[in-house]
């Protein structure tokens, strides 16, 4: 570029040279190859901004070319003036450069600058080129050919069907970045067609050759090419199949019989629905055409090394050439595979990170809290975790006119006192809020407001253990700008029901008579100052509408609905919570309520155990 000051676009080096003037301007970004690329590279590819190229064809062309070669290859035409013979590329269409021959121009490229003989900088350096390497610009080498296009003014790159384009690595020029945009959109089917018919010929080509193997057709999977299909060694490792129906699937996460098909779900068998009458469509016409009736019977499964499978059954109306119809039923077999495994790129995320534990508390949970302050300061204080620990003490309407009298939390404001004075680095901060109706977001905002933007936060309950192992997976699992954590704690059931009539462990272990990962709970949380702050502002104007969301909704939710960030819902071992009866709040929304008692009932002890009891109180009445 010539100008500076401009923003950078993600993922691209962009050189500014001082110099404006297109001449210079090109001088300055040949000197720049031969200061910084000059020996990393074989091929360099000039071209301007208002041309359109066909990466892929570039890089197959140079694949087929001698890097030896001094070549200078595009679009030729005529020097104009002058008593040098000889032909230059037009640089609206690009041209390639051989290092091989940038090497050779390189000791005389001085001298060029000292010769200028031309208005138009691509003509300037044929000429230059000409003149020391005495080599014209090509578009023809051995059978290769540059393949190159000109658009015209009043062009349209969807009506273009000449094999002229078709064949184009380069169009020149485009003006309209709307048609630059439809040229990519263009190349970019023909390319994935061909890599269709690829995939045609060589899976037609397995197929041929199967037959001669020694188990016949049956050694070749379907369909051919993608992984064959998991086999299970016992009968606890067969996939489960979904049922479903246009309307509804008949496995839900609520463990309810049937929902309601919605979502990325509906979207899915939608698509497999659609792909399988195009693909029917193209086995049976023009003799018949096929149109969807219904979806009679449907069945899904995922097979965790070859994708989704799916089973239809179809009611079809096949309309012959006649123009007369019937109905028909048609078995489909689909899968949507995986495709390789590849490395996705992540943001840089460091163990050193400080994490703010936030700690909300009510007037009946202050009995846990030396308990959990023992537990922390063995895992934090006394290691010098790099956290530091806050309370939030939630105080009703009658509490907080009561403070100056009866504070409610003056014992545990005690207790971080002499926290305070045992460990002389350590400084436990609390904050006060009053309100009826604990709502996570509500806190979040005075939170929010008293740190920087940059600080990590892990909201968490009082009766969770946190530790260095877990601390590090948040650390590692909130990125900012890009992902929230929330993990999911292994509750541990209430230990009269788990260990009836035995003694009572001092830590439980990660069985399924002590616990369970409790699904129910979204309340602990890993994110990043600026990704709450950015995702409440998303709120701001259904928040003027309707102020109530602020209670039905929790932070989960907010970041799920409001953000484009990735949320990251995990089952986390290192993260446990002891068992108590959590005390619900119903002025929260029925959906809070209902999954705060659930999570409740559910950590009291597994099926069996209750059984237990109960038969035990049944056989004690009766007697």
């Amino acid at each position: 570029m010539g100008s500076r000051n401009r923003k950078t676009p993600n993922g691209m080096v962009v050189v500014s040279h001082e110099e404006e003037r297109e001449i210079w301007n090109m001088f300055q970004t040949i000197k720049y190859i031969f200061d910084h690329y000059i020996n990393e590279y074989d091929w360099f590819y000039l071209a301007q901004d208002d041309a359109y190229t066909e990466a892929d064809r570039v890089k197959a062309l140079v694949e087929h070319l001698s890097m030896n070669r001094e070549l200078y290859m595009g679009r030729p035409e005529e020097l104009t003036g002058g008593d040098v013979e000889g032909k230059y590329c037009h640089g609206g269409f690009g041209y390639l450069l051989s290092r091989t021959l940038l090497v050779r121009l390189q000791p005389f490229f001085e001298n060029c600058r000292n010769d200028i003989r031309s208005t138009k900088p691509d003509e300037l350096l044929g000429r230059c080129i000409i003149n020391y390497t005495h080599r014209s610009c090509i578009s023809e080498y051995e059978g290769l050919q540059y393949h190159h296009y000109q658009l015209g003014k009043s062009s349209d790159p969807n009506k273009e069907q000449s094999k002229e384009f078709q064949n184009a690595l380069s169009v020149h020029p485009v003006s309209d970045p709307e048609h630059m945009y439809q040229l990519h959109r263009f190349f970019t089917q023909i390319e994935l067609q061909k890599t269709y018919d690829e995939i045609a010929k060589l899976q037609a080509e397995i197929k041929n050759i199967s037959v001669v193997a020694f188990d016949g057709n049956r050694s070749a999977h379907w369909p051919v090419g993608i992984n064959p299909p998991f086999e299970p060694k016992s009968r606890f490792e067969v996939l489960k199949w979904e049922y479903f129906t246009e309307d509804e699937i008949y496995s839900c996460v609520d463990d309810s019989p049937k929902c309601e098909l919605r979502g990325i779900d509906r979207m899915d068998v939608a698509d497999v629905i659609d792909t399988a009458v195009g693909e029917l469509n193209k086995k049976y016409m023009p003799v018949l055409q096929l149109k969807k009736q219904q979806l009679v019977n449907g069945y899904r499964r995922f097979d965790p090394i070859r994708g989704m499978e799916y089973t239809l059954d179809l009611q079809l109306e096949a309309v012959n050439q006649n123009g007369y119809s019937h109905s028909i039923a048609k078995r489909v077999h689909l899968v949507r595979p995986l495709s390789r495994i590849e490395i996705i790129p992540m943001p840089y995320v460091t163990e050193a990170t400080r994490v703010h534990i936030i700690i909300p508390l009510t007037q009946q949970e202050r009995v846990y809290v030396d308990h959990f302050l023992k537990v922390f300061a063995s895992n934090a204080f006394e290691t010098s975790e790099n956290v530091v620990l806050t309370f939030l003490f939630i105080y009703g309407p009658l509490e907080a006119q009561q403070v100056s009298q009866n504070d409610i939390f003056a014992s545990v404001k005690a207790q971080t006192d002499s926290y305070e004075h045992k460990y002389p680095t350590v400084k436990i901060p609390w904050i006060s809020v009053k309100t009826e109706t604990p709502s996570q977001i509500k806190f979040m905002d005075i939170i929010s407001k008293k740190h920087p933007v940059d600080t990590l936060f892990f909201l968490a309950k009082i009766n969770t253990n946190i530790n260095s192992e877990f601390l590090n997976r948040c650390r590692m699992n909130s990125i900012n700008n890009w992902q929230v954590f929330f993990p999911i704690h292994f509750q541990e059931y209430n230990p009269d029901v788990a260990f009836h009539n035995q003694p009572h462990p001092t830590e439980a272990d990660l069985l399924k008579t002590n616990g369970l990962f409790n699904r129910h709970s979204f309340e602990e949380a890993c994110f990043y100052n600026s990704d709450y702050m950015t995702t409440r502002n998303q709120m701001v104007a259904d928040v003027q509408e309707n102020e109530e969301i602020l209670e039905n909704l929790d932070i989960y939710e907010m970041f799920v609905k409001y953000s484009s960030l990735h949320v990251f819902r995990v089952v986390e071992p290192a993260l446990r919570q002891q068992y108590y009866w959590q005390t619900c709040n119903p002025r929260l929304s029925e959906d809070i309520y209902r999954r705060c008692m659930q999570s409740s009932l559910e950590s009291l002890g597994s099926r069996s155990q209750l059984a237990l009891l109960l038969f035990e109180q049944e056989q004690g009445n009766s007697t």
